[in-house]
């Protein structure tokens, strides 16, 4: 398999559809449409990035990498092992966490493990659909690893088992990162490994005479209507920026976001000139940038909010599942998160390149003191209501 410049969008859709998702991400939408993928043939992948300014191998490296995902699912799982885990990794480092992953089973033959680990890309739902119909905790995977604040906290999911004590932080990790040290859980039952800030990216091109923003409250203004691309299928990241809008702005601020959301485009506008003044994305896709790009990267003077990579173990097996637990909270896999990844890690012994820089995190505290599944259903109520009101 190998993708390049000259071959048109609609062509590598077809042959590779696990490539969508990486598309909608990144500003295409309706690409699932047999109407768009026809004007999409139109247009090859060279010259859909050199329109948005986006650097044409690192989104190759993207798509190969979503590519490469689903060829090695089954390299990725095995069964019948008396412990078991389950997550997702987040597509930018997948491969080289998976290859450390095998390493330390390999080096730790007394490690009975089962494991599915799957691409982010794939979605939280094959682990919902699980957790829902399991009401035994013995049923229940002995490791979690993955970013998502419904799947953790909802009642109906995480939550249910979280309120039978079953979790507990044995990652060894005493201390965060001094960058990150808010996220340790006080109740000593969630570990979290690592984090996804979001950041703006702006096309000086089409600010205009508008000042660029500089914190989540510029973004809500009223000139932003309709010129804002959000991560609305990276449902982890965007439930984060939610829920903080939310808390810091109420059900106006949700509101504002929708509207400001650029939506009902066709992907040929959003690779053109019209397409969003801002994107909010993952820190990670500034590396996409060009020299001499209109793309400006801004980090939030208020801080990136983050949506935090979670690691829950069972309290009932924690002598058993100490070793994977440490190992997944260490050093090594640390380092990938954050230095191949941009995804600051949790680890004290990780230098990050994000830790001088300010990150917004919900807290525990505000957490602790909502329903969590509630509040995302009514902020995507809210945030539904403004883009209907644009």
């Amino acid at each position: 398999m190998k993708i390049n410049g000259t071959m048109n969008i609609k062509d590598i859709l077809v042959k590779y559809p696990e490539t969508i998702e990486i598309f909608r991400n990144n500003g295409f939408k309706g690409v699932e449409k047999a109407e768009v993928l026809e004007k999409l043939s139109t247009i090859t992948l060279e010259e859909a990035m050199r329109l948005k300014k986006m650097d044409l191998n690192s989104f190759i490296a993207l798509l190969t990498e979503s590519i490469n995902s689903k060829m090695k699912n089954s390299e990725i799982s095995k069964s019948n092992g008396e412990l078991s885990l389950m997550g997702l990794l987040p597509c930018p480092v997948r491969i080289p966490l998976l290859k450390k992953f095998e390493e330390f089973l390999n080096n730790n033959p007394d490690l009975n493990l089962s494991y599915q680990l799957k691409a982010a890309s794939a979605g939280l739902g094959w682990i919902k659909e699980n957790v829902i119909k399991t009401d035994k905790i013995e049923n229940l995977a002995d490791i979690f690893i993955s970013a998502g604040f419904d799947l953790f906290f909802e009642k109906d999911l995480m939550g249910k088992f979280k309120e039978r004590k079953v979790f507990k932080d044995i990652s060894g990790v005493e201390n965060y990162n001094s960058a990150l040290q808010s996220l340790k859980d006080p109740y000593g039952e969630y570990s979290i490994i690592g984090a996804v800030p979001a950041i703006f990216m702006v096309n000086k091109n089409l600010l205009g005479d508008r000042i660029s923003p500089k914190s989540w409250a510029d973004i809500l203004k009223p000139e932003f209507k309709a010129s804002i691309s959000l991560p609305v299928a990276d449902f982890d990241l965007f439930n984060a920026i939610l829920v903080n809008i939310y808390k810091l702005y109420g059900e106006n601020g949700v509101k504002a976001l929708g509207r400001n959301l650029m939506s009902n485009m066709h992907p040929a506008e959003m690779v053109g000139s019209n397409g969003p003044t801002i994107t909010v994305m993952p820190f990670f896709f500034s590396k996409m940038i060009r020299e001499n790009s209109p793309m400006m990267p801004i980090w939030p003077e208020d801080g990136a909010i983050i949506s935090p990579i979670f690691m829950l173990t069972k309290a009932d097996k924690a002598d058993k599942l100490k070793k994977i637990a440490e190992f997944m909270s260490g050093k090594e896999i640390g380092e990938i998160l954050s230095h191949q990844g941009l995804f600051p890690s949790t680890n004290p012994e990780v230098s990050n390149i994000s830790d001088e820089k300010p990150m917004m995190w919900i807290g525990w505290d505000h957490i602790y003191s909502i329903d969590m599944g509630k509040t995302i259903k009514h902020c995507e109520k809210l945030f539904k209501e403004g883009v209907d009101n644009q």
